[in-house]
């Protein structure tokens, strides 16, 4: 009973304040690494040889599947004022309107779950919609390439990178408090 008296109060501006800049430092500081990892991961037979800044496809993806875990995290209603000021700090950081970026989002999203199906693991969907973004199906050997399939080895090793990625929504929620 005490515990929800004593957590912190956090208003929905601050709460998506610390969302956006807590996945764009993610992105910025992780994803040198992952391109490495990527680059030279040992199921590909040529290095995809992805750049450190190239992360746009990348950091799109991790926006997805973090606000898919913050919708099965929040109340419907404080999901839909959350979201709502998170699409639009995270479109003006993107240079876009609000409702384009809503839009390329949901692209993604549907890109993903496609891939992924009938699976609805957003962590499994979330590497394979790197995989496909980044091209990587032709660096692999002849049957993966052949099959337009990821390799499920490279799969399971980015599965383990993409959870760093997560928000930690359970950890936030024991501390903190929707206005």
């Amino acid at each position: 009973m005490f515990g929800t008296i004593l957590k912190k109060k956090v208003s929905d501006e601050k709460l998506a304040n610390v969302f956006v800049n807590g996945l764009f430092s993610s992105i910025d500081n992780g994803f040198p690494l992952v391109a490495e990892f990527i680059n030279n991961d040992p199921v590909f037979v040529h290095s995809p040889n992805i750049l450190d800044s190239n992360n746009y496809e990348f950091s799109i993806i991790i926006i997805v599947g973090n606000l898919s875990f913050l919708e099965k995290s929040l109340h419907s209603e404080q999901v839909d004022r959350v979201k709502s000021v998170v699409y639009s700090k995270l479109a003006k950081a993107y240079g876009m309107p609000t409702n384009d970026f809503i839009i390329l989002l949901k692209n993604y999203k549907s890109l993903i779950c496609r891939l992924n199906r009938p699976s609805k693991n957003m962590i499994y969907a979330m590497s394979k919609g790197i995989f496909d973004k980044y091209a990587l199906y032709d660096y692999q050997d002849e049957y993966f390439k052949r099959m337009q399939a990821p390799n499920p080895l490279f799969l399971k090793r980015m599965d383990e990178i993409v959870e760093n990625f997560i928000w930690d929504w359970v950890a936030f929620l024991k501390k903190y408090r929707l206005d």
